[in-house]
């Protein structure tokens, strides 16, 4: 598993993470032995938010019943969880109260004196950053959050919170897979104005913007063909697609996620591939992508075949 130090934190972390917003439903052992099959391929990174599970921090509360960890064994995980989404609405707060008060929910829930990092779950259209920035601080101050970041939030919005938090954004999770790759195909087209791929969506330039502040990309849905459309892993939607990466995996002797999660690491940002499965075979199978380096002919093969235009 390729580990890298995450900017701006101390934390040494895998390019591949687990994300357990499916595990709700799952027996004290089923969520043993995903954990397990995953820091068995080299992944002690788990992603949480207090909405997942239909009811508030129910999955970080099902993953602190299953698994019970020691103080020494809460040492060997980051845990990584989200504020700022409200089911009952739906609306979003980034309020000091709304951040402040989840954050001591996930404490509860997660049975941890503190949360690794945490990230703003969405944007917020009312976010007042000064509120953020005193919970930020507040957080830190009390030892309660190590780190801090955000989800789907484009450039001026990282900006303007910069302006008023202290804390570096040291994480930015974005949806991305081949097939799903706006943020990446928008600059290979920029300016053709014929071409749809080059409209600049969410003031554009978010891959590099990230790059150039020290924010690590998150890719969420890293194997679904659009916003949860399904995934494009062996649908007759994607035979193109599907034939080039079936043909990697065997040139590579690789299951086909791992080509799908290689696709993403081999992008030069040092980018983090959140898995959602929760099957043990398919988190060692992707795992198996966390250090396969694609040459520069087969990631745009990918790209293109996931349906974006290479000039």
């Amino acid at each position: 598993m390729k580990t890298f130090t995450l900017p701006g934190t101390d934390i040494l972390a895998p390019n591949v993470v687990l994300g357990l917003m499916r595990i709700a439903d799952k027996t004290d052992e089923d969520i043993r032995e995903l954990v397990r099959t995953a820091r068995d391929a080299g992944i002690d990174f788990v992603d949480h938010a207090d909405i997942y599970g239909g009811e508030l921090h129910a999955c970080e509360r099902r993953f602190a019943d299953a698994m019970a960890l020691s103080p020494s064994q809460r040492d060997e995980i980051t845990i990584q969880t989200k504020a700022g989404i409200v089911t009952d609405g739906p609306y979003y707060d980034f309020s000091y109260e709304h951040i402040v008060t989840s954050v001591e929910g996930s404490l509860a829930a997660l049975r941890t004196d503190r949360i690794d990092i945490l990230l703003l779950h969405r944007p917020d259209a009312l976010v007042e950053p000064e509120e953020v920035a005193r919970a930020f601080d507040e957080l830190e101050s009390s030892g309660k959050v190590r780190a801090f970041g955000v989800s789907n939030q484009t450039p001026r919005q990282i900006d303007l919170l910069r302006k008023y938090v202290r804390q570096p954004i040291v994480a930015n999770q974005l949806q991305l897979s081949i097939t799903h790759a706006p943020i990446i195909a928008q600059g290979i087209s920029a300016n053709m104005l014929a071409e749809q791929q080059s409209a600049t969506l969410d003031g554009g330039g978010i891959v590099d913007y990230c790059r150039l502040n020290d924010i690590t990309v998150q890719a969420w849905s890293p194997f679904q063909a659009g916003f949860f459309t399904g995934v494009f892993l062996g649908s007759p939607d994607y035979p193109e697609l599907n034939a080039v990466i079936d043909r990697l995996a065997a040139q590579y002797d690789v299951p086909a996620i791992a080509i799908a999660t290689a696709w993403i690491t081999r992008h030069p940002a040092q980018m983090q591939v959140v898995l959602g499965t929760t099957s043990p075979e398919r988190v060692a199978g992707a795992a198996q992508g966390s250090e396969l380096r694609l040459t520069r002919a087969e990631w745009y093969e990918l790209f293109r075949a996931g349906g974006h235009l290479v000039p």
